[in-house]
């Protein structure tokens, strides 16, 4: 963990005052310090050594520096033998609780908060073409709101990450977005940042007043190959106090956040299908807060689902049309509370090794107890034989999940493709961008350019849930399993998990087999 005390261009000429983040409350730095105090109790702050005085009583370790070639030297010096992962960010940041949690649980090597530019247009609303190269001297100094007002546009962000980064030396294409401050680095990367922030320390004459010292340390990590990820504020909160009157400004756009209710929409998971997204998610998610402001844990939801999953077999063994409609109905909660378990364990950050396995495990025995449900009441009813077909379709997922385990271990062992760098003493960004636009183009060729295209086929709403759907994900089975079995019998059940489960195997199959080839 590492707070900047003092960050160039941010520091009003009459000095930083403390600033009360509310009547009778804590400054906003101890404030920070608070909030920060269960990732790190003894953070490392840098200051300048005019305004040192203001975090002295403060836990942890303070820095004094001269100037922002000592910045960097004293950050270099607290990061280059960490074996933790680094939070650093400045040390007068209003920051919501739940944005700290999102930054520092990212599984990125290094994640950046950002805020992007609105692409310029002309006053027909026209797209206006920027020129290459923009000096700093004349980037917009403010990008919309008060948040990053004092902040010049000096990154240029991809979709997913920063691509280049400017400063009063080095030149960066068409700025378009704010690297507004904190930043997340797994310990790794920690002596690739020392280094090169140590070279940056040796050209701070290069350098102007205006730099701010979180965006230097981008360039740095940038220009040495480093992936730095993005993330925008959405709907939470972040802003660098630097008056009272400032702080008053953000205190009242930050009140208007409801913070909690960020907490639960981010307890669900971005990446669900169709059939969770738009029958589960919309109220599940208020059944995991119920239960967290109840004591329930994850694990006791896990049981109610695996209890609702066998009760949901023992109707559909019955062989009625009542046992049937009565399983449907219990299947179909039985994965509401499966939802929720994972929704609960992500809202109260109750994480385990024993849910993570109860929750993968029994996934499957709900699934195939149901089957055999299925089956006995197929017999029962006197609809003829299904174990067949139920054997068929468990064989099908079977298959199916062991695809899935070992193309992620695969994945997972497969060394990250190495990005282009820059020397930090190259003023002009071209080369970088020339390589990576290289590299782009090296991966629109052969088996990698249908998949580029497949994937850009994915920002059509009907096209991206006709994918969702095609690989029959738990809650599209789930569904399929509640709605055949209530209106048809079982034979049509098993019949629509084969016919749909043999789709999705081959377009699975054909996909990784494209990526592993690619």
């Amino acid at each position: 963990m590492v707070l900047l005390g003092s960050s160039p261009g941010l520091t009003p000429p009459s000095g930083r005052p403390l600033l009360a983040a509310l009547p009778g409350s804590p400054t906003v730095t101890g404030r920070l310090y608070g909030q920060l105090a269960s990732l790190d109790p003894r953070p490392t702050t840098i200051a300048r050594a005019a305004d040192a005085d203001e975090y002295r009583g403060y836990p942890g370790t303070l820095v004094e520096t001269a100037d922002l070639a000592g910045d960097l030297r004293a950050l270099a010096d607290a990061i280059e033998d960490t074996t933790e992962n680094l939070f650093i960010l400045p040390a007068n940041s209003l920051i919501h609780d739940e944005l700290i949690y999102q930054i520092t649980k990212s599984k990125r090597g290094a994640l950046a908060l950002v805020a992007k530019e609105p692409k310029p247009t002309d006053e027909n609303g026209e797209r206006v073409v920027e020129e290459d190269y923009v000096p700093i001297g004349e980037a917009l100094p403010e990008i919309g709101d008060h948040v990053h007002e004092d902040l010049m546009v000096r990154a240029r962000v991809g979709k997913s990450r920063v691509v280049s980064v400017g400063s009063a030396f080095h030149a960066v294409t068409r700025p378009n977005a704010v690297l507004l401050g904190p930043l997340h680095l797994h310990a790794k990367h920690a002596p690739t940042l020392a280094e090169a922030a140590r070279e940056l320390a040796g050209m701070a004459h290069l350098l102007g007043p205006e730099d701010d010292l979180v965006q230097l340390l981008v360039l740095c990590l940038v220009r040495r190959g480093v992936s730095v990820g993005i993330r925008g504020r959405r709907d939470l909160f972040y802003a660098r106090i630097t008056s009272q009157e400032r702080a008053d400004e953000a205190l009242e756009v930050m009140a208007g956040i409801n913070e909690d209710r960020a907490r639960l929409n981010h307890a669900v998971k971005g990446a669900d299908g169709f059939f969770t997204t738009f029958f589960v998610s919309t109220y599940s998610r208020f059944i995991a807060r119920w239960a967290a402001r109840r004591g329930l844990t994850p694990n006791q939801v896990t049981l109610i689902s695996i209890f609702l999953g066998v009760a949901s077999a023992a109707c559909f063994a019955t062989g009625t049309r009542a046992g049937a409609v009565a399983g449907a109905v219990l299947i179909y909660f039985a994965f509401v509370f499966d939802c929720v378990d994972g929704q609960l364990a992500r809202y109260a950050r109750k994480f385990g090794v024993l849910g993570a396995w109860l929750d993968a495990t029994f996934d499957r025995f709900k699934e195939y107890v149901v089957f055999a449900g299925l089956a006995i009441g197929a017999a029962v009813a006197g609809q003829g034989d299904v174990w067949t077909l139920a054997l068929i379709a468990l064989a099908v997922q079977s298959v199916r999940h062991l695809l899935d385990f070992s193309f992620g271990a695969a994945n997972r062992r497969k060394p990250p493709s190495p990005l282009p760098t820059l020397d930090l003493t190259v003023s002009a960004d071209t080369e970088l961008r020339s390589a990576l636009e290289q590299r782009r183009v090296a991966r629109r060729t052969g088996v990698r350019a249908l998949l580029k295209m497949w994937s850009k086929a994915g920002r059509f709403r009907p096209v991206h849930w006709a994918r969702k759907m095609i690989v029959f994900p738990i809650g599209e089975r789930f569904a399929a399993i509640a709605i055949t079995a209530a209106f048809f019998e079982p034979r049509i059940t098993f019949l629509t998990l084969v016919i749909w489960g043999s789709i999705a195997f081959a377009y699975t199959l054909t996909g990784r087999l494209m990526r592993s080839l690619a």
